[in-house]
């Protein structure tokens, strides 16, 4: 190996795709067991490595040096290989810092409350010190010294940011979710999670949709990777460097996921977009037909709207951790929140927007099949779609507009 990643379970990691797009050499993931790190440092048969999960503490024993980075974070993510020298640093500082400035979230003064007291936790507390953060509270589910518990949260009322630095709601535990409530948290301003597969977990979701600056880590993934890039061949970069290859990266890592009322035209577009974008198409609708074997109308006269919803709901649980796709939804996904919420966490959400006038009542659709019922569902869902929504698209127009639209505010997100 000359350059890679080593770490205990990497099936998830993204680091292979910054690390050959941006420093063009091969870049290898080798998951060690436990009992195998020791002997892979010791052959010291590399010339930079990224160290993650669960190791960034036990390579330090086998490091003949570490830079000040590392030594001021307590934990190591790259060792360099300088003529049989191993030299530890730490990028995951630099990476946290970068987010800030991305988020355009400010913690100097502010009293932050940090989730988790493990190795991601100490990048965190070097940045927040280094950026004059006025006070730091950890919350840690075991007893620890300098530790409160999650159960204490809501006697600290004036926290302003919440950062969450523990694995809670990553894949392939997206259900998970931390024990406490924002609720509790008064004079909240920001929240931020190191988590970046998904790309939003529950907690940022939950954020955003009160109105708070909300991201989850990944552009502290790919921060963190291009400083390490500079460390390990001495190739500079820029802000603006990495803000496009996180658009490439968001864009690559994210589904496209279509709203709208029956007949807005979501399918055509969706098998139009196959055109533009490198992504494969799921119809849920299409999904629930092959699960239910019969056509949803038909099920829809057999056992009644509340059973089609929890096929449904079935066939969003098993997509929404996917990415790289182009999701056509039924145009009742919005009425159960918990879909919405599932694919929000991979999922662009675009509102595909037709007038009540240019839709079409067909018996194919039981909750639209004739123009009164179809109008008093527009009426209904109207607000949800625009709730729930991203992006909202017009399609009133000739369709190579709206794919062009579409295109171009994909791309610039």
């Amino acid at each position: 190996m000359e350059f890679g990643l080593i770490g205990e379970h990497l099936s998830h990691s993204f680091s292979k795709r910054i690390h050959e797009s941006v420093g063009k050499y091969h870049y290898e993931i080798k998951e060690l067991s436990p009992n195998e790190l020791s002997s892979f440092l010791m052959e010291r048969n590399f010339k930079a490595i990224n160290v993650t999960i669960p190791y960034k503490q036990s390579v330090i024993p086998y490091l003949d040096e570490l830079d000040e980075s590392a030594t001021l974070v307590g934990a190591v993510n790259c060792i360099v290989n300088k003529d049989n020298k191993l030299i530890g640093y730490n990028t995951d500082m630099f990476g946290f810092i970068y987010l800030l400035e991305h988020m355009s979230l400010s913690v100097k003064g502010k009293k932050i409350l940090l989730l988790g007291n493990g190795g991601a936790s100490k990048a965190v507390i070097a940045a927040l010190k280094k950026l004059g953060a006025k006070s730091i509270v950890i919350a840690s589910i075991l007893e620890e010294e300098g530790t409160i518990k999650y159960c204490d949260i809501p006697n600290y009322k004036d926290v302003e940011i919440v950062i969450n630095a523990t694995p809670v709601g990553m894949y392939p535990h997206n259900e998970d979710k931390l024990l406490f409530s924002l609720d509790d948290l008064p004079k909240l301003e920001g929240v931020v999670d190191v988590v970046y597969n998904p790309i939003k977990t529950s907690l940022i979701i939950e954020s955003q949709s009160r109105g708070l600056k909300a991201e989850g880590g990944l552009f502290m993934l790919i921060a963190q990777a291009y400083k390490a890039i500079e460390i390990f061949i001495g190739q500079p970069f820029t802000f603006t460097e990495m803000e496009k290859t996180y658009k490439e990266i968001l864009l690559e890592n994210s589904n496209i996921v279509l709203i709208g009322m029956p007949s807005c035209g979501k399918s055509l577009i969706a098998n139009l977009l196959i055109n533009r974008l490198n992504m494969k198409v799921i119809d849920t609708d299409s999904e629930i037909e092959k699960r239910i074997k019969m056509e949803i109308k038909d099920y829809f006269a057999k056992y009644g709207e509340d059973s089609f919803r929890d096929i449904e709901s079935e066939v969003i649980n098993d997509i929404y951790k996917t990415s790289g796709n182009i999701i056509s939804t039924g145009g009742g996904v919005i009425k159960r929140k918990e879909n919405i919420d599932k694919l929000k966490q991979n999922g662009i959400i675009i509102f595909i927007n037709r007038d009540i006038s240019n839709l079409k009542a067909t018996d194919s659709r039981p909750l639209s099949n004739n123009i009164d019922k179809l109008k008093k569902l527009y009426e209904e869902r109207l607000p949800l779609y625009k709730k729930y929504s991203d992006i909202e698209i017009d399609n009133n127009k000739n369709i190579n507009e709206v794919i062009d639209e579409i295109y171009r505010k994909v791309m610039g997100i």
